[in-house]
């Protein structure tokens, strides 16, 4: 005989189980701490400053501390970016640091040597000669791994050493600082009233997500990375996708350059980029890339782009010395890491399987012994 359910027992177990295959679904996710780590950071400022995330409208333009980290944030997205799809090939590039010095050091001296530096004509032909020359920069990155199978920490290595070198050749070891409203827009400007490099850094990023995700160049991108060799059995050109990757790399770092100059209407050679492929790297895996290859999230990269700048200017803004700054990033970095460890997403499943609220069942019909 059948024994009549409680009727709350019965709704219970129905929303006990999708609760907690939505707690599951956000453990397992790659994007769950990055995102936990970006609101705890905007919390920490908040009640530090109570008016952190106040934004006030004047001369038509947008200002306040997110738009700040936002506009100071947009060449870390950019790198990280490029970045993101060289580690997807199990690649990396440690050159977007002195790509970055190179493409503002060469656009401020074409500027700098021109009769009329706020030429418009002038600016346009210094931005193109700058995307010009990474884009060579990119594809001899390339060109060594793809084609002489150099591994790609050896060659690069070699275009962060030289670059520096390069730029300091650009800049005739000199900080060149020019004086042209055109150029200045692109890092300190503003379009529609936001500043015009989350403009850039937004459409880009928008057009390598359609790119990427709306045709098949991703999943070519992801196959890559998974088994180059079964990629090539498969079809796949392989160096053709490595080549590509790179010299995108590098394009997204020279665009990355042209901004910091711009903002500061000076390129050097020695600082100007300094540190920003550590902080593309973490950002890539923070966003949960794996530096093994294979899958990527270009969603994931951007919080983790933006987990560090938050990050920096956090450290400015409860008073952290400077002398421990990159302690303490790397701290918070290590964090978030190990929260998105397999083995530790597997214990918090574990753990919720243990400790979870238990929901009475129906009970089951007894056997009719006859």
């Amino acid at each position: 005989m059948n024994t009549p359910q409680d009727p709350k027992n019965a709704l219970a177990s129905p929303l006990a189980s999708r609760t907690g295959s939505l707690v599951h679904a956000a453990v397992r996710s790659r994007l769950v701490w990055p995102a936990v780590a970006l609101i705890a950071l905007l919390v920490t400022n908040v009640v530090k400053s109570p008016n952190f995330l106040s934004i006030r409208i004047q001369d038509g333009h947008l200002f306040g501390s997110l738009i700040d980290i936002l506009r100071n944030g947009a060449p870390i997205v950019l790198v990280a970016l490029g970045m993101t799809l060289v580690i997807a090939t199990r690649g990396i590039d440690l050159s977007v640091g002195a790509v970055v010095a190179i493409s503002g050091a060469f656009a401020l001296s074409i500027i700098g040597g021109s009769d009329n530096p706020n030429s418009m004509g002038v600016v346009l032909g210094a931005v193109a000669a700058s995307l010009v020359f990474a884009l060579v920069l990119g594809a001899w990155n390339g060109l060594l791994i793809a084609v002489f199978g150099i591994q790609p920490i050896i060659a690069t290595l070699i275009l962060m050493t030289a670059g520096r070198g390069i730029a300091m050749l650009i800049t005739e070891g000199q900080i060149l600082t020019v004086s042209s409203a055109p150029y200045k827009v692109i890092g300190g400007g503003y379009w529609f009233a936001l500043p015009a490099s989350i403009i850039i850094a937004a459409a880009l990023f928008a057009l390598v997500a359609i790119l990427t995700r709306k045709t098949a160049l991703g999943m070519l991108i992801e196959s890559v990375g998974i088994n180059p060799e079964a990629s090539r059995l498969a079809g796949v050109s392989s160096r053709v996708i490595i080549f590509m990757v790179y010299t995108f790399s590098a394009v997204c770092a020279a665009i990355a350059g042209l901004m910091i100059s711009s903002n500061i209407t000076a390129a050097d050679a020695n600082s100007a980029g300094l540190w920003i492929e550590m902080d593309a790297i973490l950002a890539v895996v923070l966003g949960g890339t794996s530096l093994a290859g294979g899958r990527y999230s270009l969603t994931g990269t951007l919080i983790g782009a933006f987990v560090i700048q938050t990050l920096t200017t956090t450290v400015y803004s409860i008073g952290i010395a400077p002398e421990i700054t990159l302690v303490f990033k790397a701290l918070v970095v290590i964090a978030v890491v190990l929260l998105q460890a397999p083995r530790t997403r597997a214990g918090f499943a574990r753990l919720r399987s243990r400790k979870g609220p238990s929901v009475p069942s129906a009970p089951r019909e007894k056997a009719i012994v006859r």
